[in-house]
């Protein structure tokens, strides 16, 4: 505050823009030229004001399309009648610091005194158009927030935008990165496309879009190859290094969220270096870029697929933009500027020698630029909806019933004096249609409806066809179907033509059938499903039967098995014959030769019940298998727990306190045991069969153009139990033959049965998540080789020690060395 009562100015902000007066005044941030020279920063005198050079013509076209938008509204007597709408539009020279300049004095006025005593001065804008940049927006709506000064942007696109709690008053007409990625990735899925490389700009819009992208790549079965962030101040190193990644890598699908002036080297680069054969995914930043759609680039992105704005028309733009005139307002410098560089003339030569002087009266219509250019109308039609979405929120507001209104007490916005955060309110809830036909509204993240057109460049006639216009709804799903780049009058045989009403047919109609379908018509437009039992060829015009997959014995996994069940059943068949003729010999007779036969036969028959797994399944195979092998191991488990028991009680006996345990393990008793113990695997096994019996099944849930041949077991709980009586057997042999594993018994009985059961346990507890996630026959070959290992264990642990003293050492096969080594044991 002056002494004069007066509110004054600190500082001045050098900005170039355009004004026009009205009632309420919207402000617009747009990207007009760049700055190139940046002034020196000393921290001894105020920095110098930037100066802006490189005048882009689209971007100021997007800058008159507002200013259009704003002229129609008020021209429209059914739109905010009774009020007129004025702008005050800043040119952000593509930096944040000169943006965040323009959108301050937007928000509290460039006036260098107020002589109101409030300081309120000229009313401030109703709400921001831009900025373009997400970094830019980032920035000041996170400070406009505060305020809860609306700001709706037509080109930021970072999914960060959408949090309500950082950016409560941010709106856009374009939609959120988040939308965008999951169109690219309908893409890679609908072309099959799941190694991808991946680039990126080093900004906020890139490096958000590029992680996102990254995310759902890997949620849908897709890989990122390389994933690199393009430098922003021409490091020639650095962009050599990318394009040798780029050379080097086996992926040739690479997607990029960039702008083309970022993107731009690095293609040089690859012309240069003649790095074609890559199939290029555009984001929306550069996929209409008319830079990289030059002829010179058509080796490298000729071909490439892009997501793209929406294009839309506006009715009496051209005509609007070819009169424009410039002024002596200095608040419409930036008019001037265009002039000077459309023209290159200059208003105030000084009379220097040489340079052209501008009239003021040169023909627009005689110019070529992307300025008068109306065939891409996407930015600037994002432009014209966010204005008409800031008039419809206000008009709302005007139509406010006393006493109805939203707020509190049920009032009404006072359009004198109104709040930044009432029309925030109106402009959550806004629906209108454009007339080109698109609706606006916003979600309650302010995101506006995703709708994308999905081009294709074909760069032999410099320009960016659109093969499909593909709305993405919030859940991810299109409308639409994406190209299938098949050029032809007719579709060719495993692909069906496309159908959509009121569209010509053209070149990317023909689709492919999916895996299992077939089409043999040129005009189909429906691909027709293979029977259950076939699928289709590659070409997919014949079905073909297919491929059936079981563990057969012409299987190489198949005959190493059998050879290993054939071999065990050799080795059993030999240690019979050893035991048998040195049955007489102490060795033998002193580990009860009735249980170790009786164990010797069980473990043939768990070899032999190998076979009954290999070979096409059938009826009988499937409920032979696991009886015969449930049986065998009970029988094998059960000889082995009274073997155990058998040499507790003969230790017990030499005690004098038990004497009398050895009556209760004699012969009968023991084979009582034994029977006891296999009839109840038997009783289970057999109302397992009656009930649920196994039964031979065509599979085709593991890979669909396969079909397994395999068993199902009927009962899951029939084939536990069976498991499970097996493992509460072995885990009792187990304990028993641990607690007496240092017993003076003979050999060591005690201690080999340990061993084998700890191999048994082993084996059987790392089968079952194996069996559990192993697919088809590879489910079968785990069962098979849990068997053999276990029966390995159990016939080397006990066996080989008792064949070693009897072939190679028939010394200690004495009556004498036995009870020698027995006494030293003592």
């Amino acid at each position: 505050m002056a002494g004069s009562g007066t509110c004054q100015l600190q500082g001045h902000f050098r900005l170039n823009g355009m004004y026009q007066d009205g009632d309420l005044l919207i402000g617009g941030l747009f990207e007009v030229q760049y700055l190139k020279a940046f002034p020196e920063l000393s921290f001894r005198m105020v920095p110098k004001l930037p100066h802006c050079e490189l005048f882009y013509m689209t971007s100021f076209q997007q800058a008159l399309t507002m200013v259009f938008a704003i002229n129609e509204i008020n021209n429209n007597p059914n739109l905010l009648p009774n009020i007129t709408l004025g702008y005050r539009i800043y040119d952000n020279c593509l930096r944040l610091g000169v943006a965040f300049r323009g959108a301050t004095a937007l928000v509290s006025g460039t006036e260098e005194t107020i002589s109101d005593l409030n300081c309120k001065g000229p009313p401030p804008v109703i709400g921001i158009i831009g900025d373009p940049g997400s970094t830019h927006s980032i920035a000041i709506s996170s400070v406009l927030g505060l305020f809860r000064l609306p700001m709706i942007s037509y080109y930021a696109t970072c999914s960060c935008l959408s949090d309500r709690k950082k950016y409560p008053s941010f709106f856009r007409t374009i939609p959120s990165d988040a939308f965008q990625v999951r169109a690219m990735v309908q893409i890679l899925k609908h072309f099959g496309w799941t190694w991808v490389g991946l680039l990126y700009s080093d900004d906020d819009y890139g490096i958000n879009a590029g992680q996102s992208f990254y995310q759902d790549v890997q949620e849908f079965g897709g890989c990122v190859a390389f994933s690199e962030i393009l430098p922003n101040d021409n490091n020639q190193k650095e962009i050599q290094r990318i394009v040798g990644i780029i050379q080097g890598s086996t992926a040739k699908v690479v997607v990029v969220f960039s702008t083309s002036s970022y993107l731009l080297p690095v293609v040089d680069e690859m012309v240069l270096k003649n790095v074609t054969g890559r199939q290029w995914i555009a984001s929306e930043a550069w996929a209409t870029s008319p830079v990289l759609l030059a002829p010179q680039f058509k080796s490298v992105l000729g071909g490439t697929l892009g997501i793209a704005i929406r294009r839309g028309e506006i009715q009496g733009l051209g005509n609007f933009l070819l009169g424009l005139r410039p002024d002596n307002n200095s608040q419409n410098n930036l008019v001037r500027i265009f002039w000077e560089n459309m023209f290159g003339c200059n208003f105030d030569t000084g009379g220097r020698e040489g340079e052209k002087t501008c009239s003021g009266q040169e023909v627009l219509s005689s110019t070529n630029t992307p300025y008068t250019d109306l065939s891409e109308l996407r930015a600037s039609y994002n432009v014209y909806k966010a204005v008409y979405t800031l008039a419809h929120a206000v008009h709302d507001l005007m139509q406010c019933e006393k006493w109805r209104g939203p707020f509190s007490g049920n009032s009404c916005a006072d359009i004198s004096n109104l709040k930044p955060w009432q029309l925030v309110h109106y402009l959550q809830k806004v629906n209108f249609t454009t007339g080109f036909g698109d609706q606006v509204s916003f979600d309650k993240n302010g995101d506006a409806l995703a709708i994308y057109d999905v081009l294709n460049w074909q760069l032999s006639s410099d320009e960016a066809i659109i093969v499909r216009t593909v709305g993405v709804v919030n859940e991810g799903s299109t409308t639409g179907k994406l190209p299938q780049s098949v050029c032809s009058e007719s579709c060719p045989p495993g692909t069906r033509r496309a159908t959509k009403k009121g569209l010509p047919v053209c070149c990317f109609d023909c689709l492919p059938c999916a895996d299992g379908e077939i089409s043999n018509t040129t005009d189909a437009t429906e691909c027709k499903a293979c029977p259950n039992d076939f699928w289709s060829n590659r070409e997919k015009d014949h079905c073909i039967p297919k491929e059936v997959q079981f563990l057969s014995y012409e299987d190489p996994l198949g005959i190493s098995l059998t050879t290993a069940s054939l071999l065990g059943t050799c080795i059993c068949a030999i240690v019979i014959f050893i035991f048998a003729h040195y049955c007489k010999t102490p060795v033998v007779r002193s580990n009860n030769s009735e249980l170790s036969f009786l164990l010797l036969l069980s473990l043939k028959m768990c070899f032999l019940s190998v076979l009954l797994f290999i070979g096409r399944p059938q009826l009988w195979t499937c409920q032979l298998r696991h009886a015969v092998f449930g049986i065998s191991f009970v029988l094998c488990i059960s000889s082995i727990l009274v073997k155990t028991m058998v040499v507790i009680a003969v230790f017990k006996s030499s005690r004098p306190e038990g004497k009398g345990a050895i009556k209760w393990f004699g012969a009968a008793q023991q084979r009582g045991t034994v029977l006891v113990l296999t009839a109840l695997q038997v009783v289970i096994c057999a109302v397992w069969l009656s009930t649920a019996s196994p039964t031979p099944q065509k599979n085709s849930q593991y890979i669909r153009s396969i079909i397994v041949y395999e068993c199902a077991i009927g009962s899951v709980a029939g084939f536990s139990l069976l498991l499970g009586y097996i493992g509460l057997l072995a885990a009792v042999s187990f304990l028993l033959a641990f607690l007496a594993r240092n017993l003076p018994d003979n050999f060591n009985e005690a201690k080999f049965i340990t061993f084998s059961m700890l191999i048994f346990c082993a084996v059987w507890i790392a089968f079952v998540p194996a069996y559990v996630s192993s697919p088809g026959k590879y489910a079968v070959a785990v069962e098979i080789f849990a068997i053999l290992v276990s029966s390995f264990g159990l016939l080397v642990a006990i066996f080989a020690p008792k064949c070693y003293i009897i072939i190679l050492h028939p010394e200690r096969n004495t009556k004498k060395a036995i009870m020698g080594r027995g006494t030293q044991n003592k």
